[in-house]
């Protein structure tokens, strides 16, 4: 639904709360789907959440209460009486359960809890026992188990009696009497043959699996690569403990993608939205990057420093080239680092490929920095000192060209390998990306240029 429908569903149901037309509100509310229901109620004022939410059909009310954002939740969750937190809770699978508990304090959590079945509350310990950011964290135990002895016949009746427990019916797992893995099949694969027919017969017993304790990013990766559209999770003995579906997925691809982006704007990743933050939150997640930042750019002004006298004595016109070479050489790294990133995060690049990744950076790196570096020749020569009338003689424009070939031969270079590094020392390679790079290419220029311009404009000035 466009932004511009949503916003005039919701007037229309504010006007009609005023009406306390509540029998128009709930045919409203029930006709959308239930993430325009979860969009509509976080735009209500607080007091108006919980008379609206209770109005939803029972399956709409569990699929919209999902689907809304946690300050949301936890206002109902709060207002709920025990048996409307029950009836939200009966409707709810039970990976939405756990996320929910992951991110609620501990009172709301503790109700929660209590309200759940002996069953459940077994389920949800068992779940939250695994490591952060685990497989086990995001599968849901609400699953289709068979037995390979079983008829398609039974196997039906089974799904039919209870279905309408299960996240998915499509794929069926089939597990012996220790629940270990041993098949799938699909309910396709049940319609194309006799009831009579025993599955073992036409099950796929080669089963694309993951362990509970593997990276959630990893099991996303599997199951993007394969086409999945569902990958069961197994303990380290190949017992069957749960699945994980591709809208889970989807999930953590899009909170990974998040976090990737800001760490690499140097900024402390939250799970909050933009408008859900404070000021001072906001602050600090972005402070303690820039004091590092700052404190490490510290080091262009000391190798500015040290060659400030020499380069004066040579000409003034060479420090005016310092932010372009610095800029250049800063957006040069950035470009690399965030191929590889990509590339690391898709499984397209691994370690091993690093000298690969080299070589062909490096001869990306000579023609960009040969085009780059004519330019800038003829940018300083032509334009900066006979249009304009600076102070650029032919051999500094020389020394500033070659410092900027240099440059981004060498941006290139640790942008590609630094990535690629923090992946060998099991860290984040985002961690790495633009602005610890930038930092890195801006002292390695700033060195690269002084050297050149001491080594080449004295001998040429006299010439």
């Amino acid at each position: 639904m466009e932004y511009e429908e949503l916003r005039e569903i919701t007037d229309n149901v504010i006007q009609l709360l005023q009406e306390k037309n509540f029998r128009e509100i709930k045919r409203l509310i029930n006709d959308l789907q239930p993430q325009d229901s979860a969009l509509l109620l976080d735009e209500m004022n607080e007091k108006d959440i919980l008379p609206i939410f209770r109005l939803l059909s029972k399956e709409n009310a569990a699929e919209t209460f999902v689907e809304m954002s946690y300050d949301g939740q936890e206002l109902l969750l709060n207002s709920f009486t025990d048996a409307e937190l029950k009836a939200v809770l009966d409707e709810m699978f039970l990976d939405d359960t756990v996320d929910i508990i992951e991110e609620m304090p501990a009172n709301v959590v503790k109700r929660i809890i209590k309200q759940s079945d002996a069953e459940t509350r077994k389920q949800i310990n068992d779940i939250l026992k695994y490591p952060k950011d685990s497989a086990g964290t995001i599968m849901t135990v609400e699953y289709v188990s068979l037995r390979k002895n079983w008829t398609v016949k039974e196997c039906f009746d089974r799904i039919r009696k209870i279905a309408v427990d299960k996240e998915t019916i499509y794929n069926c797992y089939v597990t012996d009497d220790k629940r270990k893995l041993i098949g799938t099949v699909t309910v396709k694969d049940l319609l194309l043959h006799d009831y009579d027919t025993p599955i073992a017969d036409f099950m796929e017993t080669e089963v694309i699996s993951a362990e509970a304790t593997d990276d959630k990013e990893s099991v996303a990766q599997e199951i993007s690569k394969y086409d999945l559209s569902v990958l069961p999770i197994v303990d380290s003995e190949n017992r069957m403990v749960g699945i994980v579906t591709v809208d889970d997925v989807l999930d953590v691809l899009e909170q990974e993608a998040t976090e990737d982006i800001s760490i690499m704007a140097a900024v402390t990743p939250s799970t909050d939205t933009y408008m859900e933050q404070s000021v001072w939150q906001i602050w600090k997640n972005r402070i303690p990057w820039l004091l590092i930042l700052m404190i490490s750019a510290t080091f262009t002004g000391l190798i500015i420093n040290s060659f400030e006298q020499r380069l004066n004595a040579l000409s003034t016109a060479l420090f005016a080239c310092i932010p372009m070479l610095m800029d250049t050489g800063g957006n040069a790294g950035s470009q690399a680092s965030v191929t590889v990133i990509r590339g690391l995060a898709l499984d397209e690049i691994r370690p091993r490929d690093a000298f690969k990744v080299l070589w062909k950076e490096l001869r990306v790196s000579i023609l960009l920095a040969a085009t780059l570096s004519v330019v800038c020749f003829g940018k300083l020569f032509l334009l900066d000192g006979l249009a304009f009338g600076f102070d650029y003689k032919w051999y500094i424009c020389l020394a500033v060209s070659l410092a900027m070939f240099a440059t981004v031969v060498i941006a290139k270079f640790v942008g590609c390998m630094m990535p690629i590094f923090a992946k060998v020392c099991k860290l984040d390679p985002a961690v790495v990306a633009s602005p610890f790079i930038t930092t890195i290419v801006d002292a390695l220029s700033l060195i690269i240029f002084c050297f050149i311009s001491l080594a080449i404009v004295p001998p040429l000035s006299a010439v």
